[in-house]
Formats: structure tokens, sequence, C-alpha cells
């Protein structure tokens, strides 16, 4: 099986396939779709290693970035957003957002 983040953060490889997403609608979108349980799941696992990831991609420049440590720069990005829903909302969906929807035409690059 191929790895798809660095070795380093091979105990969250779990995690990778679901959450290794590439634009900021697919990580909202999923959001909403999981369950809290897989969030707290994600969140506790990746939380207490995320200055350690942000330090990890920080060592490239984003020309040099391989695809395991873009995949991880997304995990990154899905933390960000499960973070929202675990710390604040305590439930997937947006409080008092109405039917809130995101969708970006371009996503910051990568």
């Amino acid at each position: 099986m191929t790895s798809m983040l660095p070795a380093e953060f091979a105990d969250l490889e779990p995690f990778a396939g679901t959450w290794c997403l590439a634009s900021e609608t697919e990580r909202f979108e999923r959001r909403l779709a999981s369950s809290m349980d897989a969030l707290q799941e994600f969140y506790d696992a990746f939380f207490p290693r995320l200055e350690e990831a942000i330090d990890h991609c920080d060592t490239y420049g984003l020309d040099d970035l391989s695809e395991e440590v873009v995949n991880l720069l997304r995990l990154i990005y899905s933390l960000i957003n499960v973070s929202m829903a675990v710390e604040i909302f305590h439930q997937p969906k947006t409080i008092d957002a109405a039917d809130a929807v995101l969708t970006r035409i371009r996503d910051p690059r990568p």
C-alpha cells in the first residue's frame, strides 16, 4: 500500500483517504456528511500533532512540496474545518446558519 503522508506522520494514514481533500468545498461537505464520533476521532488523533505538521510543511517552499507534503497540508486544512464542529458547534452542521453552503470557484494553492 502506498503512503499518502510523510513517514513521520504514518500514524495518521487511516485518516488520509478520507480527509486529504483538494478543496475547501470538499472538506466542508465531508464534515457535514460525517458523524460527530468520526470528527472527534480525527480531531483527537491529529490535533496534538498539529504544530509538528505545520513545522514539517514549513521546511519546504511552495514550489518544492512533494505529494505527501501536499496531502499533509490538506489534512491540516481538514482539521481546521473539523475543529469548528468539535470545539464550537458540537455537531457537524454550522449552528444558526440556516442551510450554509460553501462553494469556492477557485481554491488557494496548494
